[in-house]
C-alpha cells in the first residue's frame, strides 16, 4: 500500500468511529435521558492500538461495562470475565484481536481499590449497591454469581480516592440469624 491508500484508509476508520460513536451516544440519550459518563478518568488518550503478528491490540479503560479504547471506542467485555476478575471501573485492559475474530481480555493495570458493605437493591429491573450513601451499579453476572436478591448486605469493591458509577460484588455477606445460644445444644 501508498501512504495515500493508508490515510484514505485512516480516515475511513476515523469517520467509521465517530458515526459509531454518534449512534452510541444518541442510543444512550433515548434509553437513559441526561445520563452522563463519568469522563474524570477516562480519556481518549488512555488508550492505544497496535499490530502484534497477526493479532490487533488495544489498549483502554473499563468503564464498569465496557472497555473505552482509543477515541473512545466502546468495546464490550463479558460480564462473566469482569465480575469473576473483579474488574474495577479505571482498571487498564489490554484486548487482543486474534486472526479468527475471537477476543481475548487481560486486565494489565488495576486502579487501587476500596472495599465497602452495602445493601443490594433492584430498581427498575437493575441491581445497584448503597454504600456509604451513593449508588453504585453493578454486574447483573456478579449478582447471580453470588446469589445475591435484593436486600442483602454486600461487600463493593471501588475504585480507592476517585468517583465512580459502578461497583463491583466481592462477596454476599451470609445473614446469621439471631437466636440465644444455648451451650446444651452445641454438643
Amino acid at each position: 500500500m501508498d501512504q495515500n491508500q493508508d490515510i484514505g484508509k485512516v480516515l475511513r476508520l476515523i469517520e467509521t468511529a465517530e458515526a459509531s460513536l454518534r449512534s452510541a451516544r444518541s442510543l444512550l440519550e433515548e434509553l437513559a435521558p441526561g445520563h452522563q459518563r463519568a469522563e474524570s478518568h477516562l480519556k481518549s488518550e488512555d488508550g492505544k492500538a497496535y499490530e502484534s503478528g497477526e493479532n490487533q491490540v488495544i489498549e483502554g479503560v473499563f468503564d464498569g461495562q465496557n472497555m473505552i479504547g482509543p477515541n473512545e471506542k466502546v468495546y464490550p467485555v463479558p460480564a462473566n470475565y469482569a465480575s469473576k476478575s473483579k474488574l474495577v471501573e479505571g482498571d487498564r485492559l489490554k484486548l487482543t484481536i486474534l486472526p479468527n475474530g475471537t477476543f481475548l481480555y487481560k486486565q494489565i493495570s488495576p486502579v487501587d481499590r476500596e472495599f465497602v458493605r452495602g445493601t443490594l437493591l433492584k430498581e427498575d429491573g437493575q441491581f445497584k449497591v448503597v454504600a456509604n450513601g451513593k449508588n453504585y451499579r453493578v454486574l447483573l453476572a456478579s449478582v447471580t454469581y453470588y446469589k445475591g436478591d435484593a436486600g442483602d448486605e454486600v461487600t463493593l469493591i471501588t475504585p480507592k480516592d476517585r468517583e465512580s458509577a459502578w461497583g463491583t460484588i466481592e462477596a454476599v455477606i451470609p445473614q446469621v440469624q439471631s437466636s440465644r445460644f444455648n451451650e446444651e445444644e452445641a454438643f
